[in-house]
């Protein structure tokens, strides 16, 4: 129960973000190009929310499988090749983690030290900047959880989007119900 709570919240806060950042970028079109004026701080704040968004959302493609991968030629090794290349690939993907986790926090400490704010917007540059960090360490904490589902043998690899697969089923949907169409047609024209 605990962790589809967590599970809608995580999608809710990522919804919000996206419509927050969508509404904020029409008004401020409707208020430039319609009444010839600006919000003078939504650009610094639709940037903040789309790093937000892009950061937060990354752990989200981990989990649920939306990032596009080429694994073509990885799902045609045996099995046991195919989910000790996963987890290499896993390894790999925490040490990339691990290297901007260390560099974030330098940056955001150092930002907190410093204490400068943002431009358009009274507050401190290092709040708004710790979704690195954030960001980070769910993307850190998806990667282990895979990692671990590919060990207990619940997962063979990352699960990624298949475009192609996805392509090539809309292509045969289409094509049935062109078929269905031209079927319906032709016995609606024979009558």
């Amino acid at each position: 129960m605990l962790k589809k709570i967590i599970g809608q919240a995580e999608e809710a806060f990522i919804s919000l973000l996206l419509v927050s950042m969508t509404l904020l970028v029409f008004v401020e079109v409707v208020a430039r190009f319609g009444f010839n004026t600006g919000i003078h701080w939504s650009q610094e704040l639709t940037l903040i929310l789309a790093g937000w968004f892009v950061l937060f959302g990354a752990s989200y493609g981990v989990k649920v499988g939306a990032h596009i991968g080429v694994d073509v030629f990885v799902k045609l090794l045996p099995k046991k090749a195919y989910r000790a290349l996963t987890l290499l690939a896993i390894v790999l993907c925490l040490v990339y983690c691990g290297l901007f986790l260390a560099g974030s926090w330098v940056y955001v400490s150092k930002m907190y030290k410093i204490g400068i704010e943002l431009e358009d917007i009274p507050l401190p540059r290092w709040m708004p900047m710790t979704i690195l960090l954030i960001g980070l360490v769910l993307l850190v904490i998806r990667f282990l959880q895979l990692g671990w589902k590919v060990i207990t043998g619940e997962a063979d690899g990352f699960h990624m989007a298949d475009e192609a697969k996805e392509s090539l089923e809309l292509a045969k949907e289409l094509q049935e119900s062109d078929d269905a169409g031209e079927l319906y047609s032709t016995n609606k024209g024979s009558k």
